[in-house]
């Protein structure tokens, strides 16, 4: 065997030794690394049958998925929570110690979402339940209920989200705008993803998506 040749042996098995990598060993596109925390603190809150990829969309709107993110009136995390609201949540529930831990910031909030959901369960009409519980996490629930008596006076249906939207700048010390865009936006970001969850437009960056 020449040398060129016992080379060219040499380097195939060199070659063949060298791991190549599956699919599933992949780094995960930086705006689904916490899919299966979303995933399974859904599951937890509200069941199996409930699609969890709303929860990443809220998270989206509130954060664009940045677990650094913190606001100018102190909400922190991926999901965006008042630290006093997240003691209320950890309060019970033991295990959420820590509110800059990505996957406990997502735990809370879900389960915020959760708390916020069952209260809505006889004020709202059934397919505008969820928009009432994302506008109460983003405003209040206290503000929503307000909004609610606005329409009331003006004989609307106060349980319709589209009777909220008519009356919202008529109530007092809401930023309405923010909060309807707010429910919007989780709407256009649930459209964006796919089956999966994984997000079908836009790009992103080592944080989260480019807003």
């Amino acid at each position: 065997m020449t040398r060129r040749l016992r080379w060219s042996v040499l380097a195939l098995f060199a070659a063949a030794a060298v791991p190549v990598p599956t699919a599933s060993a992949q780094p995960r596109d930086p705006a689904d690394r916490y899919d299966d925390t979303f995933r399974k603190a859904a599951k937890r809150s509200f069941g199996p049958a409930f699609d969890w990829r709303v929860f990443k969309a809220q998270g989206m709107a509130e954060s664009n998925l940045d677990p650094l993110a913190r606001s100018r009136v102190g909400a922190r995390g991926l999901m965006q929570l008042m630290p006093s609201t997240y003691r209320e949540i950890a309060s019970e529930n033991a295990d959420l110690a820590m509110i800059n831990n990505p996957e406990l910031n997502i735990e809370a909030g879900i389960a915020y979402d959760r708390r916020l959901w069952l209260r809505w369960e006889n004020d709202s009409v059934a397919d505008d339940r969820r928009q009432f519980m994302f506008a109460s996490y983003n405003a209040g629930r206290a503000t929503l209920l307000a909004a609610q008596r606005r329409a009331r006076e003006r004989r609307l249906d106060p349980r319709q989200w589209r009777n909220i939207e008519k009356i919202a700048a008529s109530v007092p010390r809401w930023r309405h705008l923010q909060t309807l865009d707010y429910v919007r936006k989780i709407d256009i970001n649930v459209a964006r993803l796919d089956d999966r969850g994984r997000i079908t437009k836009a790009g992103t960056t080592a944080r989260g998506l480019k807003r």
